[in-house]
């Protein structure tokens, strides 16, 4: 049974990020994540099955990270609003300050096996589930539309800032992803609401 923790085990994770962010997954060899993690070929199978295990294991701990420093952060915020306000500001920012991780996250992942995108696919259900959750309390705080479909609109708004973290990403002009919160808190936040008003919270989106 591979070692799922330690700081070794965290030290190839964060190797794996930039490796395959410089590299491709398909041109990371796991002799090239040893390396830049200092440690020995051999040791990275007595955390990992295999190169594919290193890739699911990444997007595990850092979807895992997320959700949990999220829910923290959240948990304390009564307005359906602000909670989605926050949250968008949460994941721009987690996503600018480590643009490896984005490329990796956004990219990579995307051009990976079947096998592994399977894998990936029942990870972020976790991440699903805390949307549905914001969603679900709005709806039933009675600021969001008791019409909507929850798993729709879960949909939408993972979509919507996924699409908007990729075209960052790939983008040869540099520019702040925050920039991005504002408009995308505005779009989510008057789909969302009952009658297509909503709270701004200039703080929170830092302005």
């Amino acid at each position: 049974m591979a070692k799922r923790s330690g700081e070794k085990y965290r030290a190839i994770i964060e190797a794996a990020v930039k490796v395959i962010a410089e590299n491709g997954y398909h041109n990371s060899q796991v002799a090239k994540i040893a390396r830049e993690a200092g440690v020995a070929d051999g040791t990275i199978y007595l955390y990992f099955q295999n190169k594919e295990d290193v890739l699911i294991s990444l997007f595990r701990i850092k979807l895992g990270d997320f959700t949990n420093a999220a829910r923290n952060t959240l948990q304390d915020i009564e307005n359906p609003f602000e909670r989605l306000a926050r949250l968008i500001t949460l994941q721009f920012q987690r996503m600018q300050n480590d643009r490896p991780l984005a490329s990796v996250l956004q990219i990579q992942l995307r051009q990976s096996e079947p096998t592994i995108r399977r894998a990936i696919a029942q990870i972020i259900k976790e991440y699903y589930n805390f949307l549905e959750e914001i969603i679900a309390d709005g709806i039933a705080k009675g600021a969001f539309s008791r019409d909507i479909d929850v798993k729709v609109a879960r949909k939408m708004i993972f979509g919507t800032l996924d699409e908007i973290t990729t075209c960052w990403v790939l983008s040869s002009r540099q520019y702040d992803l925050l920039t991005q919160a504002r408009p995308a808190y505005r779009l989510l936040a008057r789909a969302l609401s009952v009658d297509g008003t909503f709270p701004d919270f200039p703080a929170i989106l830092g302005e």
